[in-house]
């Protein structure tokens, strides 16, 4: 194929596909990947950049046999270019809100810690605020994230490390996992803090694979150079493994703020642990630009956004 041919002639306005498609190489690293994004082949997305850099007159694109990055003219078309297509967006959910002529209704999901112990008063708010009905569905953090890329979930809500590639997130919130034990199990009784190897060592109660805690914990072992037994038993809800727990199993990592009650009932006990990073970011995400859909995805933004900081 000849060059790109750039000329002098004023520059028109381009098309707002092949200005998403030039952000998301930005975003997703390569014209392949922004290509998946938007449906086409990496061959068609090639030839609609070099038709946008035709018609801007700009070379925008540095091409090479490992890839290609934005030139300086590109970067800056794609931050110009933000405004309009937030805006274009915004357009798109106000005409698809007339043309059905109702409110559409929501559909989250959100992992557990999230969907038992937050997300109904947002959602409460939300009804009584702005009269937007709302439904909602608990799953761990790589279903949920599965379930906004399918387009199942307008918005969804995640609490651990997952894969976000080619979806918009908002941290919303922070949070810190602790281990928790029955009174008479053996590490109850500790007075020091366990190490990562001890910790390692043992089969713990757990959530599933794919939960955002489970993902966490063992992140963090790993982090130590502690590779993490197998789990002694899985549940599939927070609630779940807290009983579990409380019943005789292994210990077991949860929320912080989840696990408060059931401490300060008795009927499980904080153990102390040392070298061990379990902090984690509460993360909304969903579908599109930076910028929120207009509508009842932005407003459910702000109600959190209210309530969190």
């Amino acid at each position: 194929m000849p060059p790109t041919r750039f000329s002098d002639r004023p520059a028109e306005l381009p098309d707002l596909g092949s200005l998403r498609l030039l952000t998301d190489v930005a975003r997703l690293g390569s014209i392949g990947a922004a290509g998946r994004r938007a449906g086409i082949s990496q061959q068609a997305a090639s030839e609609r950049l070099r038709t946008l850099e035709a018609l801007t007159g700009l070379p925008l694109l540095a091409r090479a046999a490992r890839g290609s990055t934005l030139t300086e003219a590109g970067r800056l078309l794609v931050e110009w270019s933000a405004p309009l297509l937030d805006h274009a967006d915004d357009l798109v959910a106000a005409v698809r809100t007339l043309r059905e002529d109702r409110s559409r209704e929501l559909h989250v999901q959100a992992s557990m810690t999230i969907a038992e112990h937050l997300l109904p008063r947002w959602l409460v708010r939300l009804r009584q605020e702005r009269g937007i009905a709302a439904t909602f569905r608990a799953a761990n953090t790589a279903g949920v994230l599965d379930a906004v890329r399918a387009g199942e979930a307008d918005l969804g809500f995640i609490e651990g490390p997952g894969d976000v590639s080619g979806l918009a997130t908002r941290v919303i919130g922070h949070d810190e996992l602790v281990l928790v034990a029955a009174p008479d199990d053996a590490w109850a009784r500790r007075r020091t803090p366990l190490t990562p190897s001890e910790i390692g060592g043992r089969a713990l109660t757990s959530r599933e694979p794919g939960s955002g805690t489970r993902s966490v914990w063992e992140r963090a072992l790993r982090a130590a150079g502690v590779a993490p037994s197998a789990p002694d038993s899985e549940a599939t809800t927070t609630a779940a493994v807290l009983a579990t727990v409380a019943a005789g199993a292994p210990p077991a990592f949860v929320s912080a703020r989840v696990a408060t009650r059931d401490v300060e009932v008795g009927l499980l006990v904080r153990v102390a642990v040392a070298g061990l990073d379990l902090r984690r970011a509460f993360t909304a995400v969903w579908v599109g630009s930076s910028r929120p859909p207009a509508g009842a995805v932005r407003d459910l933004l702000g109600i959190v956004q209210e309530t969190t900081t």
